[in-house]
């Protein structure tokens, strides 16, 4: 690339577009693998030009954290608690499965950035507006981020096969490679994987989001 080209480009770069590539960069092999050297090949520029920008690598982290967190629907003022609530937990859910990499960066108190912190507040407002007490309201709020994060993180752990035929062989290699039979109950619960039914058509993460919503509605009512 000519000098002329280079130095073009980097008067036309912005943070945004240096957040954009670090986003791509994190969603195609993992947050470990940024890096300023990364990013300016990415973006066809010296990696020195990106100090414009940002400050330095971890800046660029709290941008990613930052960026993520605009994905997550805040729950609304203009409807039920537990709905609002809801409605936003699977914007977040989703947001974190599209950036599987996201879920332990956003745990990090060194990322908290704005968009992070204006969505806690809207989940910590709206269960305040909804009668919980202070002390059910900091418990509240950590099941529901434990939820949320904890049921992420567990699913990004997993690697699963993009289609059904992968799914079973693996499922058959996991089952002889360790003599599953010697535990029944884990057997068959490998078994439902594979298994077709209503079951396969269940969000565990929705379900388990409804589970944690009736505890909160019974303790409002008890409370």
């Amino acid at each position: 690339m000519s000098n002329v080209r280079r130095k073009s480009r980097q008067g036309r770069l912005s943070r945004e577009q240096v957040i954009d590539a670090a986003v791509r960069l994190a969603d195609e092999a993992g947050v470990e693998s940024i890096s300023m050297r990364k990013l300016g090949q990415a973006l066809g520029v010296e990696a020195m030009s990106l100090y414009n920008h940002v400050a330095n690598k971890d800046d660029v982290l709290s941008g990613l954290a930052d960026r993520v967190a605009t994905e997550f629907e805040a729950p609304r003022d203009d409807e039920p608690w537990d709905a609002a609530i809801r409605r936003s937990a699977v914007s977040a859910r989703g947001a974190l499965k599209r950036h599987p990499w996201a879920a332990k960066l956003m745990l990090s108190a060194a990322w908290v950035a704005p968009a992070r912190l204006a969505y806690m507040d809207a989940l910590l407002r709206c269960l305040r507006r909804a009668g919980f007490s202070d002390e059910e309201t900091y418990h509240a709020y950590h099941i529901i981020e434990g939820h949320i994060f904890g049921f992420s993180m567990w699913l990004a752990g997993h690697e699963m096969p993009a289609s059904a035929d992968d799914l079973a062989a693996l499922a058959e290699e996991f089952v002889q490679r360790l003599h599953l039979e010697d535990y029944p109950d884990v057997l068959q619960h490998a078994r439902m994987h594979l298994a077709k039914g209503t079951h396969q058509e269940v969000s565990a993460f929705e379900l388990g989001l409804d589970l944690v919503l009736d505890g909160l509605r019974s303790m409002r009512a008890s409370g």
